[in-house]
């Protein structure tokens, strides 16, 4: 069977995965509405589930507010609406007409759908599009709407899809709040009746919360049992608003815009959405997250199947105060240390000496790099390692040529105050000119010094997010800004293909799978303290795999929280993702030195089973025991498990931990002691590892398979 499927009797539409089945159909008043989510259907099994024609409704409800592919502002509908639109003489409200669909393949493995409406009246043209793909239960969704007249049309909402879950007796919701600092920490709340709202109006994803959620019936565990989840590809404003309605159903819409934006839609324009993905599985979150690990790796990123270097980043080591010589130093130390990636931070350009001054002025501050950067990226280079930079091309400081040349170039309104954040000002990149200019000293830089990599940073949130020279810019800005950010990367990659860019806003405030798409690595908080990364690490992982996690060993007492714990845990919790580097390497003693090259080679020897293998969460960070991550190679064939543990109270008894996904009949060598394990006794019965005495105790377990060995355990090792 097809993977989408059409049964022209029944009228459903049928999308397959490996493992899961989404049907819908259009109902008599010709809007799309849902029919199941969830395992396998044949196509007709879905046509039985088909609703028959439903009785009279009460005058005080209406529609149920769940159900509809795209629930539109229009008729006897009271729910959150995915699309509410104005139309030149100030009508609302929208009524659908099906002119039809299309199925195609794009490309091998993949398969799309696209159903086709217009409004019955006004001419508007809606478009609902499908992909699925052969590798993944992973379902995109998005919409185009086009003006098909002669008069401009209002978006006042404009959803990427809705999503309906089956009825259940309960349902309860995962996802990330935070701050700076404090990204990705999860929550698992009962959803209430009503509304519940996640969102973002800061003009990025944000660090308080990520457009990405889980629901459940409230008895999914680890391992076990049925989860709804849906992640958003934008990197701008953003909301989800789940419903659970008074007849017990549960739905969720998102998009791109917050409330109180408008889009105007002119005559002849497109606007498509972001893709809108999600994914149900019946083996519980730790499943829901590796078929998001597998997802992103698949089909978001450019390079998925690149190793990451290990990184070594100047801040915190130097702050603002960088120069050739102090960097050439560091840049030694950390080539000793085994560090392949060599990135000087902020306070390399213009009149940069604090974070009063300097943003927009992008050349090599003179006094410092009086040869320019060239003499620092050769030396790099010629150490072993790449070299990178970090650039933060949307800001600008008040206090810089570039502003004093063009103050309209930055957000605002007319007489108002033009908030600072951080010292700075956002620059427009919905103007071309913004767009242009930045795009044009980017690859000018990477091209005439040799970059290798920029970590691209931003630093405030939007405010007075205005365009005063276009009546409509204060809301044709928030789209049209993350689409020219795209812009620019796009174009920036295309120029230099051995570039590498990581995500960053003054941390986790841009990580989504929209700026995955054109990243290698994300930042996922400006705090280091590993004791804190392990929440915030475990909450990032539920969506975002490891090989795109990147974190940091940083030195103590922590600049952050003041807290020291031992070299050994900092390297053990940041091995977890990205492996990079981030103290004063001159201020480490020769021991320190030794014992964190001897951290790295081991790093190295078993990163490519952390990036690219199969994670499982064995023991989440939930009380004072400890807290385990199992990575496996696609083969089975290597095992990587990190244990950390806080403060262990005396008589607390250590847990044994049952590794994950292993074949019973398997047996593994421990590669640091010999020892042999039986997999059956591993998965069934679990491991105790051995943790160093004393608060902040890690270990590492790399297991790699026995080959040859009997089917009754016994034969040659």
């Amino acid at each position: 069977m097809s993977a989408i499927s059409f049964d022209p009797t029944s009228g459903v539409w049928l999308l397959s995965t490996a493992r899961t089945s989404y049907a819908l159909w259009t109902d008599p008043t010709g809007a799309p509405c849902h029919l199941a989510w969830g395992p396998r259907l044949t196509l007709a099994a879905a046509g039985q589930l088909v609703p028959l024609p439903a009785g009279e409704v009460s005058s005080f409800e209406g529609s149920s507010p769940a159900g509809e592919e795209l629930p539109v502002d229009g008729g006897a509908r009271y729910g959150a609406p995915s699309l509410r639109v104005r139309f030149a003489d100030g009508t609302r409200a929208f009524e659908w007409a099906h002119l039809g669909h299309r199925i195609s393949e794009p490309a091998p493995g993949t398969t799309e759908l696209a159903l086709e409406f217009r409004d019955r009246h006004y001419p508007l043209a809606v478009t609902l599009h499908y992909r699925v793909h052969d590798d993944t239960d992973v379902i995109e969704r998005w919409t185009a709407l086009r003006n098909t007249g002669r008069q401009p049309i209002a978006l006042l909402r404009a959803d990427s899809a809705a999503w309906t879950l089956p009825l259940r007796d309960d349902y309860r919701i995962s996802h990330v709040t935070g701050q700076w600092s404090a990204e990705s920490l999860l929550h698992r709340e009962p959803v209430p009746h009503g509304e519940t709202v996640l969102t973002s109006r800061r003009g990025i994803t944000s660090h308080h919360a990520n457009p990405w959620l889980m629901l459940d019936a409230g008895d999914a565990t680890e391992d076990r049992g049925e989860v709804w989840s849906a992640a958003l590809a934008w990197s701008g404003s953003w909301h989800l608003i789940v419903q659970r309605t008074p007849d017990g159903r549960t739905s969720f819409t998102g998009g791109a815009g917050q409330d109180g934006a408008e889009l105007p839609l002119g005559p002849g324009e497109e606007y498509t959405t972001p893709r809108f993905a999600a994914l149900y599985t019946d083996g519980g979150f730790g499943a829901a997250s590796r078929g998001w690990h597998g997802y992103v790796r698949g089909h978001v990123l450019p390079y998925p199947d690149e190793t990451r270097p290990v990184l070594f980043n100047s801040w915190e080591a130097t702050g603002f105060d960088v120069d050739e010589a102090g960097q050439q130093e560091l840049a030694v130390r950390a080539a000793e240390l085994g560090v392949e990636l060599y990135v000087v931070d902020d306070g390399w350009f213009g009149g940069r000496r604090d974070d009063t001054a300097g943003l927009g002025d992008w050349t090599p501050a003179a006094e410092r790099f009086p040869r320019g950067l060239g003499p620092l990226v050769d030396e790099v280079h010629r150490l072993g390692m790449r070299f990178g930079l970090w650039v933060e091309p949307e800001m600008v400081n008040p206090d810089s040529d570039l502003y004093r040349a063009h103050p309209d170039w930055v957000l605002h309104f007319p007489h108002r105050t033009r908030t600072e954040l951080r010292n700075q000002l956002v620059l427009n990149f919905a103007r071309e000119d913004v767009a242009e200019w930045a795009y044009g000293w980017l690859t000018r830089l990477v091209a005439d010094n040799g970059i290798d990599f920029l970590k691209w940073d931003m630093n405030r949130a939007f405010s007075e997010a205005g365009w005063p020279a276009r009546k409509d810019g204060q809301d044709v800005l928030w789209p049209r800004y993350v689409h020219n950010l795209y812009g620019v990367m796009d174009r920036l990659r295309a120029d230099h293909p051995g570039l590498r860019i990581e995500a960053c806003s003054g941390g986790g405030g841009r990580v989504d799978l929209g700026i995955l798409s054109r990243t290698d690595q994300a930042w996922p908080s400006d705090n280091t303290d590993a004791a804190d990364r392990v929440s915030i690490q475990h909450g990032f992982g539920q969506i975002y795999p490891a090989r795109v996690m990147a974190a940091w060993v940083t030195d103590v007492p922590n600049q952050l929280t003041g807290r020291s714990v031992p070299l050994r845990y900092r390297f053990h919790v940041a091995m977890a993702g990205v492996l990079a580097v981030g103290g004063d390497l001159a201020r480490w003693t020769p021991e320190e030195l030794a014992r964190g090259a001897e951290l790295v080679a081991e790093y190295k020897r078993v990163r490519h089973i952390v990036q690219h293998g199969t994670q499982h969460r064995l023991r989440g960070p939930v009380d004072d025991g400890p807290t385990a991550v199992q990575y496996t190679t696609a083969d089975g064939r290597e095992i990587f498990v990190l244990v950390w543990q806080r403060a262990p109270r005396h008589g607390t008894p250590r847990p044994a931990l049952r590794l994950a996904g292993l074949d019973p009949a398997a047996r593994y060598r421990d590669a640091a002691s010999g020892a042999v394990h039986h997999a059956s006794v591993l998965t069934g019965y679990g491991i105790t590892p051995e943790l160093p005495a004393g608060d902040w105790s890690s270990t590492s377990l790399h297991l790699i398979r026995v080959d040859d060995v009997a089917a009754d355990g016994t034969g040659p090792l």
